[in-house]
């Protein structure tokens, strides 16, 4: 039997999995699924699994809250220890966290093929701890599995068409959750009603990029502007673990309040029902256009640069007054959604097609 090891460690990872794992066993791969820990939270990681009836991992290596470097090094070590004794046929990967990066690096020391999800993606701000992990992923990946045509074209310009690997445009597996997901958390989950949040307007945010809590002035600026806008419209804030700790140690105060992460299917609902979102994620960004909101991104640049060119997102930064000029333009701003930009929400059977069909010939 075919057998592939699977490494996540954070929510957009955990999310994907769901869908491309449901897909792999329907081509007769066996997954071996292991979880870094990197998101060690039981609201960033266990209500995921639970909800999202993700397979359990054979693996919870429980490596967090340590330095990159620190954190990249131990989880190098034990996924190299899995692999050793699993002995798969092939390691596969999402998107740009430090449990992408150790696992992409442990397999290629044994040789053994890497498959990167998400392939292709660039920020081109070399600051980004994100940035760095998902070009050193690439390019020890010998499957590129890319969301956007924009992703298979800053690989062909980074020269990868000189590489052994194989480039695929197979879509947005995100978005294949998203329209999965959609029904499933309009039966289950019941956030809007028991935070009363269906009795006015409200703005979805998160905030938890590295530049961004890093930068006490950056989230100071942030803040403000969140803190005006909650004057208008209520601010709805799942605050991620560590940008709470941050807040509190700088005395940054809010005039609303926040709570802790959410799991996916209250997410799909808070971004069902809220008027606009603004946020420094990278994920949340497509969700965002996956249910018809547009978005305030608080970061100088986007992977997703497809949403901005069409008008979908704007890119504020941590300017005050840039994000309140923009959040008064998105408002009232209405877009067409109906644009395919990534896929057609086939992409992780794409995915598990051509895993099978390529780990058929090895």
């Amino acid at each position: 039997m075919m057998k592939i090891v699977t490494i996540v460690g954070a929510r957009p990872q955990f999310v994907k999995a769901a869908v491309v794992s449901r897909a792999l066993k329907k081509v007769g791969i066996e997954e071996i699924l292991t979880h870094t820990g990197q998101h060690f939270d039981k609201n960033m990681s266990d209500v995921f699994f639970g909800e999202m009836q993700i397979p359990k991992p054979k693996y919870n290596l429980e490596i967090s809250n340590l330095s990159h470097g620190a954190m990249t090094g131990r989880m190098l070590e034990a996924i190299e220890a899995i692999m050793i004794r699993e002995k798969p046929d092939l390691l596969l990967v999402y998107g740009d966290t430090n449990s992408t990066l150790a696992g992409a690096l442990a397999a290629s020391k044994l040789n053994i093929p890497v498959a990167h999800v998400e392939a292709g993606l660039r920020s081109y701000n070399n600051k980004m701890p994100e940035e760095i992990n998902r070009i050193l992923t690439d390019r020890m990946s010998s499957i590129l599995f890319c969301p956007t045509e924009t992703a298979v074209k800053n690989l062909k310009k980074e020269g990868y068409d000189n590489y052994d690997c194989r480039i695929v445009n197979c879509g947005d597996v995100m978005q294949d959750a998203a329209m999965f997901y959609a029904g499933i958390s309009d039966q289950q989950s019941t956030i809007i009603e028991r935070m009363q949040l269906n009795k006015k307007p409200f703005v979805l945010a998160t905030i938890h990029r590295q530049e961004n809590t890093d930068d006490i002035l950056k989230l100071r600026n942030i803040f403000d502007a969140l803190n005006e806008i909650n004057s208008t419209a209520n601010i709805v804030l799942p605050l991620h673990p560590r940008t709470r700790k941050i807040i509190a140690e700088a005395g940054i105060k809010t005039s609303f309040e926040t709570m802790d992460p959410v799991g996916y299917l209250d997410m799909i609902q808070l971004l069902k029902n809220c008027n606009i979102v603004l946020t420094d994620s990278g994920g949340l960004q497509k969700e965002a256009f996956f249910f018809k909101k547009h978005c305030i991104t608080l970061r100088e640049e986007t992977e997703w640069i497809e949403l901005v060119e069409h008008g979908y997102n704007v890119l504020a930064g941590n300017d005050r007054s840039k994000i309140l000029d923009n959040y008064q333009t998105m408002l009232t701003k209405t877009s067409d959604f109906s644009q395919n930009l990534y896929g057609n929400g086939h992409s992780s059977e794409t995915i598990a097609e051509l895993l099978a069909e390529l780990l058929a010939e090895i």
